[in-house]
């Protein structure tokens, strides 16, 4: 029964940090569902599956309707995505849980240092200045991206990578997708945070309906879960307009180094 009241309260939380940086909620789902409902990861991504794909779909139909979403790049991106999602799913169900809790312990402490870092560079007006110009740069006549060779490649390979750890370890892939959008083109913040949610929202209802096909997911938890999730979103694009998103990015990150610790603490008990 206690899933009926915890599993909405984290989706809620879960959702609230997807609005707000467009990445980082579907990274902190499995933990915490690791934590509160003690499944190994096998059993938890999925969940987080389907509450990703819920509330980034719903994100980024907010981000089309205010022409802010790159949907193409947003597709072109999660087509690579899905085709190396199963595979990652086919890894997920095979890996033994420990060695799955350490790789995923690993990501997180990654990008919540590169996200500190990143955060505290731009409040400190230290900001990385690009020294030449992204490969997928904005048509600003028109308002669209110019497709290149080379900006075709660096969403494709950013795609694939995203789906591939998708699958193997439930995240969405948006702590993937945000930077490489960051990284590779010269879109305003919005406009990568709305193409994220694109992406993810793609990926993860391929991954969901897959585990969801092949039976590995728990649906007494992942609808309560998933809808907490698409009320935090709401919440956290309310959320988005009156709150610094560095400083947010700041809290983000040292949550997230916390709970990596405490998963590399559980896998040694």
């Amino acid at each position: 029964m206690e899933h009926i009241f915890l599993a909405p309260a984290l989706g809620m939380l879960i959702g609230i940090l997807m609005g707000l940086t467009g990445a980082g909620g579907g990274i902190l789902s499995v933990p915490l569902l690791v934590f509160a409902f003690h499944m190994p990861i096998s059993q938890a991504g999925p969940i987080a599956l389907t509450a990703i794909a819920l509330s980034a779909g719903v994100g980024a139909l907010i981000g089309l309707c205010t022409k802010v979403l790159r949907y193409k790049a947003a597709m072109f991106m999660a087509t690579f995505g899905l085709l190396l999602s199963p595979l990652g799913l086919w890894v997920a169900q095979r890996a033994p849980n420990t060695p799955m809790l350490l790789m995923f312990s690993a990501v997180l402490i990654y990008v919540s240092s590169k996200m500190f870092i990143q955060a505290t560079q731009i409040i400190a007006g230290k900001a990385s200045v690009l020294t030449k110009p992204p490969p997928c740069q904005l048509d600003m006549s028109i308002g669209k991206l110019i497709w290149t060779v080379p900006c075709a490649r660096a969403l494709m390979f950013a795609g694939a990578c995203a789906g591939f750890l998708s699958g193997l370890l439930g995240v969405g892939g948006g702590f993937i997708i945000v930077p490489s959008l960051k990284k590779f083109t010269d879109l305003p913040m919005k406009a990568i945070v709305a193409t994220s949610l694109g992406v993810l929202a793609i990926v993860s209802t391929g991954g969901a309906a897959i585990s969801l096909a092949s039976g590995t997911l728990d649906l007494s938890i992942a609808i309560p879960f998933s809808g907490g999730s698409l009320l935090g979103l709401l919440i956290g694009k309310i959320l988005e307009r009156k709150i610094s998103g560095p400083r947010v990015q700041q809290i983000f990150s040292i949550f997230t180094l916390l709970v990596a610790l405490s998963l590399i603490y559980k896998c040694t008990l």
